[in-house]
C-alpha cells in the first residue's frame, strides 16, 4: 500500500471552505503541523479566533475527508487559534490588547451592561484572552454584576492591577467609589478618568477587551474613539421605537468617529410565560431588524425578557457561568461567536484578505 501524503491530506482539507473568508482553509493558511505516521494523520487547523461559530463544523468534516483518504486509519484534528490584531491606527494602541469591543446604546435601561457582562465571560469560556472595563463613570454597575462588589484593585509602580472573576480581568471606577457615593465630575473629569483607566491598567495580553459605555453620545464615546483603536462597537438596544430612535443616533455616531457597528443586540425581544408557554412581545416585535436593515448592519441575537437573566446579574453570576446550559446562556454564546466573527472579517479586510460577509 502506497505511503499516504501531505499532499493527499491539504488536497482534501482544501474542500472546506470557511463561510466568511470566500476560500478554502488551505489557502488560507490555516492547516498546520500535519504528521503522518503509516495510518496514522495528524494536524492542527488554527482559526481566527477561539470563539469561531463553526469551528467543531470544521473539526468534524476534517476527520471525515481525512479519514477517509486510502489507507488512513486515525485521525487527529487539533483545533487552535491565533486572534489578529486590529489594524485601527486611530488613537493611541494599548500594549498587549489585540481588539477593543464597545458595547453601547442611545439611551439607559435596555441591558447594556448585561449584556458586556455575558458577551465578556462568553468570549473568555471559549479560551479568549478576555477584559471588560467599566467606562460608565457615573453609574458603573460591574462590579456588582462581576461578583466583584466590594473589593479593591491594588497598585504597583503606579500602576492599576485590575481584578478578575470568571475568566475576565476587569477595572471599573466603582472598585475606587464607593456604592452609595455618586461621581459628580464635569465632562473633561470622566474623559480623564476614562483615559486612566484604558492605559493606567495592567491589562496584560488580551485578545478581546468589552468596554461598557456609558448610555448616550457624549464625552466618554468621544474619548474612547479618539484615545484607543476601537475594533468595532455592538448596539443594544429593545425593540420599542423610543429605544430604537435614541440607536440609531449611537449608530450615527460610531459611523461619525469611524468605528465600525459589529451590529445590533436586541435585548428583552420576547417574553415566555414560563406556566403557559406563551410568548409575548412586550415590548415591540422585529425592531432591531428594521435598525440593522436602515443601516446596513445585521442583527447579532435577540435577548428574551427572563428573570433569571436579571437575577443572576443582580447576583453577580452571570447567566452564562451561572447556568452556561440554559437557553438564555446559549443566546449570549451565540453573541460571542457573532461579534468575534465580525472582528476576524473586518481585520482580514485590514490585511487584504478576501471576505464574504454574510447578512442575516
Amino acid at each position: 500500500m502506497a505511503a499516504i501524503t501531505e499532499k493527499q491530506v491539504l488536497d482534501a482539507l482544501s474542500s472546506i471552505i470557511d463561510p466568511d473568508f470566500g476560500k478554502n482553509i488551505v489557502e488560507l493558511g490555516f492547516v498546520k503541523d500535519i504528521s503522518i505516521d503509516g495510518g496514522y494523520v495528524a494536524f492542527t487547523i488554527e482559526l481566527t479566533t477561539p470563539a469561531c461559530p463553526v469551528k467543531e463544523e470544521f473539526r468534524q468534516r476534517a476527520n471525515e475527508i481525512v479519514g477517509a483518504i486510502s489507507g488512513v486509519s486515525e485521525v487527529q484534528v487539533n483545533i487552535t487559534s491565533q486572534v489578529q490584531e486590529s489594524k485601527n491606527t486611530t488613537g493611541k494602541n494599548i500594549p498587549g490588547i489585540k481588539n477593543i469591543i464597545a458595547v453601547a446604546s442611545g439611551k439607559g435601561g435596555v441591558g447594556k451592561s448585561t449584556t458586556a457582562v455575558n458577551l465578556a465571560v462568553a468570549l473568555a469560556q471559549t479560551g479568549a484572552r478576555t477584559g471588560l472595563l467599566d467606562a460608565d463613570i457615573y453609574g458603573p454597575s460591574i462590579p456588582r454584576m462581576m461578583g466583584l462588589a466590594g473589593r479593591q484593585p491594588r497598585m504597583k509602580d503606579k500602576t492599576i492591577l485590575p481584578l478578575g472573576n470568571f475568566g475576565v480581568t476587569t477595572m471599573s471606577i466603582g472598585f475606587m467609589v464607593p456604592e452609595e457615593q455618586a461621581v459628580v465630575w464635569r465632562g473633561p473629569m470622566v474623559a480623564g478618568a476614562l483615559t486612566q483607566l484604558l492605559n493606567d491598567v495592567a491589562w496584560g495580553h488580551l485578545d478581546y477587551l468589552v468596554i461598557d459605555m456609558p448610555p448616550g453620545t457624549g464625552d466618554a464615546q468621544l474619548t474612547l474613539s479618539q484615545t484607543v483603536p476601537v475594533t468595532g462597537a455592538v448596539i443594544v438596544t429593545t425593540p420599542q421605537d423610543i429605544a430604537l430612535a435614541d440607536a440609531r443616533k449611537g449608530i450615527a455616531m460610531f459611523s461619525k468617529v469611524n468605528i465600525p457597528v459589529l451590529g445590533v443586540v436586541e435585548n428583552m425581544s420576547v417574553f415566555v410565560c414560563p406556566h403557559c408557554g406563551e410568548a409575548s412581545h412586550i415590548f415591540a416585535k422585529g425592531g432591531a431588524a428594521h435598525l440593522a436593515e436602515e443601516n446596513n448592519s445585521k442583527v447579532l441575537v435577540e435577548i428574551p425578557l427572563d428573570i433569571k437573566i436579571r437575577e443572576n446579574s443582580d447576583a453577580g453570576t452571570p447567566i452564562v457561568a451561572a447556568h452556561p446550559d440554559s437557553p438564555q446562556a446559549e443566546a449570549y454564546r451565540k453573541l460571542a461567536g457573532e461579534v468575534a466573527r465580525s472582528i476576524s472579517i473586518i481585520n482580514a479586510r485590514k490585511v487584504d484578505i478576501p471576505v464574504v460577509m454574510q447578512m442575516q
